[in-house]
């Protein structure tokens, strides 16, 4: 276990069952559970790749094509799917941090890419993110409560005694000391680093957090401390997440809900349950057969 942290358990707990964790923030107000948070509307994404010759147009890849999907309030939803099948773009469209080529992005039923910059500005309190990288993700130069506090003074405004004071309670929520306010990133493990970047994203008490590959950098013992917090989030608070991620075993313990995708589409998706015992694709099943414990039965 890392230092300076509460203990959580290294076995992945199944998304079934809850975890008590007190002090933790609830999100504001939105739609009750059952009820669309995120909706993609068949979105298309393109990037046009650097011309190789004057004389012949630039190539274009199709990162997304025609991707519909929608996550639903309390039920949180895994991407999975190999590099290059367009999962991070979807995070990235779905954060706002691009703009997609053709269809719709939809929180709480507005079109983010068609709202005014301050009215997106404000809801972007309610959408959150935490990347793959532990590492390259915090500000090297910055006191920890600095990082951690960043999302409340850029989209709240809020003054440097608040900003601390929620800090503190944020590191707490993850399992932290508040003595870690004062230190810098490079003082803390891998693991440690991804909870502050948990806390964070839970700033501005999110009703989504997109954690795009979050546990993919860590070793398995504390990918399984991370993912019994982000589950214990989910349970205690009714934080819902958009979990992308390469590993089916990963999603099945945290979501409710899957989507398998490949080369920019979504090939199959539902419940995780139903996706896992009875696989309609042959990708979901080559994708569960590379995790042993969760190879599919043969086919009659």
């Amino acid at each position: 276990m890392d230092a300076g942290q509460s203990p959580i358990s290294p076995q992945i707990r199944t998304q079934a069952e809850g975890g008590p964790s007190g002090g933790q923030p609830a999100p504001r107000g939105g739609p009750a559970q059952g009820h669309p948070l995120l909706e993609l509307r068949k979105v298309t994404r393109h990037y046009a790749l650097p011309r190789e010759s004057l004389l012949r147009p630039a190539a274009v890849v199709q990162a997304l094509q025609g991707v519909s999907l929608q996550v639903t309030a309390g039920r949180s939803m895994g991407i999975v799917g190999e590099s290059g099948s367009g999962k991070s773009t979807m995070a990235r469209l779905a954060m706002a941090l691009e703009r997609p080529s053709s269809g719709q992005v939809l929180f709480e039923g507005r079109d983010l890419h068609a709202l005014p910059p301050d009215e997106l500005r404000h809801a972007r309190r309610d959408f959150q993110m935490v990347f793959q990288d532990p590492y390259g993700s915090l500000d090297p130069r910055r006191p920890v409560w600095r990082t951690v506090a960043e999302p409340a003074a850029a989209l709240e405004g809020a003054r440097r005694a608040q900003q601390r004071e929620r800090a503190a309670a944020m590191l707490t929520a993850v399992g932290l000391r508040t003595d870690a306010l004062d230190k810098y990133p490079h003082e803390f493990s891998g693991g440690q680093r991804q909870r502050i970047a948990i806390a964070r994203a839970l700033m501005t008490r999110p009703k989504l957090i997109v954690a795009d590959e979050a546990v993919s950098a860590l070793d398995v013992s504390v990918q399984a401390q991370v993912l019994n917090l982000m589950a214990d989030l989910r349970d205690a608070h009714g934080v819902t997440f958009l979990f992308i991620s390469h590993d089916l075993a990963v999603v099945s313990h945290l979501c409710q809900d899957v989507a398998v995708m490949q080369g920019g589409r979504i090939i199959e998706h539902g419940p995780v349950r139903q996706v896992l015992s009875a696989p309609s694709h042959p990708y979901t099943r080559t994708l569960l057969a590379a995790v042993p414990e969760m190879a599919p039965p043969a086919l009659a």
